[in-house]
């Protein structure tokens, strides 16, 4: 969900600028590590903007998320995981309910090990879950930021790409690649 689905990092980079009075955007993020990219001072305690009740409730959908889902549910059986922290359980739980109300709530799915969730496809951003998955000998595909550009999966830079990924590659309804 978070950077897949939803712009986390527009708003967690922008309550810790705010703070810490520096420039933090995704473009300088290279690696997953965030707190490498932030004044020492705060280091480690970059993650606990992620704790800060409604912040999660409150993101906005990335662009053409909510479109293109709402035509590849007419399709694909389609399940969001995302793993949580604190609060976010909850308010992860309300976002999917008002942005994604033709998904139902037992589609969403909370897990910090996703190549243990029975699917064909993984789009995410995460580099650890994007190889453990493809490990599994099952399709993974990068929502593309600097972060994640070492992980040799297909990449997309958006919603649309990906939608025209699926009907390249002919993925079937069952989730079965077809050629």
């Amino acid at each position: 969900m978070d950077s897949v689905i939803v712009d986390l990092m527009s708003e967690w980079f922008r309550r810790y600028n705010e703070e810490h009075d520096d420039d933090l955007t995704v473009e300088r993020i290279m690696c997953w590590q965030t707190e490498k990219y932030v004044k020492p001072v705060c280091g480690k305690k970059i993650y606990e903007y992620l704790d800060a009740p409604g912040l999660f409730r409150g993101l906005q959908p990335l662009p053409d998320a909510v479109a293109v889902l709402e035509r590849l549910a007419k399709a694909y059986d389609l399940l969001i995981v995302t793993s949580s922290r604190t609060f976010a359980y909850t308010e992860k739980e309300q976002w999917v309910a008002e942005h994604l109300p033709f998904l139902s709530k037992e589609n969403l799915i909370f897990a910090h090990r996703k190549d243990m969730v029975r699917g064909d496809l993984l789009f995410d951003d995460a580099p650890h879950n994007l190889e453990a998955f493809a490990a599994t000998g099952r399709l993974a595909v990068a929502m593309d930021y600097p972060y994640n550009r070492s992980v040799k999966v297909p990449r997309v830079s958006g919603w649309l790409e990906f939608e025209s990924l699926l009907a390249e590659r002919k993925w079937g309804s069952e989730g079965e690649q077809t050629t």
